[in-house]
């Protein structure tokens, strides 16, 4: 039967129904737009010298508590103002504790570590994972008993067994348990050790946390370039959903005295040579947290001014704030 010949209300109801159906595509292409994979919480964002704001980045699957933490230079404190930004509602011993399923430790540093270590007693069970190197590290020169307690299952006797060593082997992926992630280990340079990086996976989705990493020119490295290499494909795919990488110092900074670290004119080399591997286009938005700031705040301003200028790629320059949620 014709529309025009149903009765008034009949007519008004079918009109609608039409009117719903025609615009239904365009409701859920979006609500799929604007629907994040990941959540990102930052418990600290510094390169120093505040030790209440150290590299920790919690990052779980969007819409679960299931997270894990991207290095642990601070926690108590970055906790704390994450439930004052109303990030979490739990109390700071319910995401301590239960929320946080794992730890990341990108290398041995203390700005990168020292929130694991003073926590560790009331922390719970949970794996710390990181390549062997860096593992090999908190054993021998942390968790020992000689420095602190050893709160891990390997090592100085008696070994408390509160952490479990997951050594993460480079080109494997690795389920991370209690969550529904899994990520895969990259190594970088950083002047006389080894840093990492982590490629995390939910669904479709990636998200790239670098650990502190000089450039490849001046390291005498491919790390940088083989990382890029490998992202390439997730670029071009639109699945790598933000790369968090550190920018330490200025430009004034002498590369003789960068000791493994980027600034805004290396961050930039390093882009340009992952512009060539997934063309300039490809690159345009893409989230770059940028990480690892060193303080006094007059060097930190610097470099947001040059980056500012330099960003030629039209990337999406983000600078993360402690305790405020940022999603991806």
């Amino acid at each position: 039967m014709a529309i025009e010949k149903l009765p008034l209300m009949n007519r008004k109801h079918t009109s609608l129904i039409i009117a719903i159906f025609l615009l239904l595509p365009f409701f859920t292409m979006a609500q799929v737009k604007s629907t994040a994979a990941f959540r990102l919480v930052p418990l600290g964002v510094w390169g120093g010298i505040d030790e209440s704001n150290l590299s920790a980045y919690m990052l779980a699957a969007n819409g679960t508590n299931n997270y894990i933490c991207l290095d642990a230079g601070t926690l108590h404190y970055g906790i704390k103002k994450a439930i004052e930004n109303k990030a979490f509602t739990a109390p700071s011993e319910t995401v301590l504790r239960q929320y946080i399923k794992g730890y990341f430790i990108s290398h041995a540093h203390l700005d990168h570590l020292a929130g694991l270590i003073i926590n560790s007693p009331d922390d719970s069970t949970k794996n710390i994972y990181g390549l062997q190197s860096t593992l090999e590290t908190l054993k021998t020169h942390y968790f020992t008993w000689a420095s602190w307690a050893n709160f891990a299952d390997q090592g100085e006797t008696p070994a408390l067994k509160k952490f479990h060593y997951h050594v993460l082997n480079p080109g494997n992926e690795t389920t991370i348990e209690y969550t529904d992630m899994k990520v895969q280990a990259f190594p970088l340079s950083h002047s006389n050790l080894t840093s990492t990086a982590f490629l995390v996976h939910t669904n479709n989705a990636y998200v790239l946390y670098l650990g502190d990493t000089g450039p490849d020119e001046i390291e005498k490295s491919q790390n940088l370039q083989n990382l890029w290499q490998a992202i390439t494909p997730l670029i071009k795919n639109k699945q790598l959903k933000a790369i968090l990488i550190e920018v330490s110092f200025p430009n004034e900074q002498p590369d003789k005295t960068l000791f493994g670290h980027l600034t805004p004119n290396w961050l930039m080399v390093e882009m340009n040579k992952l512009a060539a591997l997934t063309g300039k286009e490809e690159l345009k938005g893409l989230n770059i947290v940028v990480t690892h700031l060193k303080p006094p705040v007059k060097n930190m301003t610097k470099i947001k001014a040059q980056l500012r200028v330099q960003n030629k790629l039209q990337l999406n320059l983000i600078y993360p704030e402690q305790g405020k949620p940022l999603t991806f």
